[in-house]
């Protein structure tokens, strides 16, 4: 029997606290995140998967992080939750950068990657080791508060 790797991904968002200053000079922002995360299993048995943590980032600078706690999707069935993540540009280096892309795009272009690894029991017998790698890329339209462009690999 083949134990197919779970597929792990950003579903979508919700943004409680907002603030994005789109001044040329002083561009910055300081954004509450309420993301849906899934994990999706396909196989014919649980898979288990233990704590990890998911990162969001501006072109290569990290802008927040949040902690993924342990839990299991039953099989052939996807496990849907929620984390809080705090996205801030505090570690982008200051410059036109930022700036330039606020008034040029009207969004912020984000990517999160996040590896998962957990064990997937087949039948009740059988168990292997499986992890998967969240590599998600996205748009956060500034104007409408949503995200945009949502892909993932």
């Amino acid at each position: 029997m083949k134990v197919r790797e779970p597929k792990f991904r950003v579903r979508s968002a919700i943004f409680e606290n907002f603030d994005v200053s789109t001044l040329n000079t002083n561009a910055s922002f300081n954004i509450r995140m309420n993301a849906e995360l899934s994990v999706k299993n396909a196989n014919f048995g649980r898979y288990k998967y233990q704590n990890s943590t998911i990162e969001f980032f501006y072109q290569d600078y990290k802008v927040g992080e949040a902690v993924i706690p342990k839990g299991k999707a039953n099989f052939q069935s996807t496990k849907k939750f929620n984390v809080l993540v705090d996205l801030n540009s505090a570690n982008v280096v200051p410059g036109e950068v930022l700036g330039n892309e606020f008034v040029q795009h009207a969004w912020i272009p984000l990517t999160s990657r996040s590896p998962l690894k957990g064990k997937a029991t087949l039948m009740l017998i059988f168990k292997k080791n499986k992890s998967t790698n969240m590599n998600c890329t996205m748009n956060l339209n500034i104007s409408s508060k949503q995200l945009e462009n949502l892909t993932c690999r």
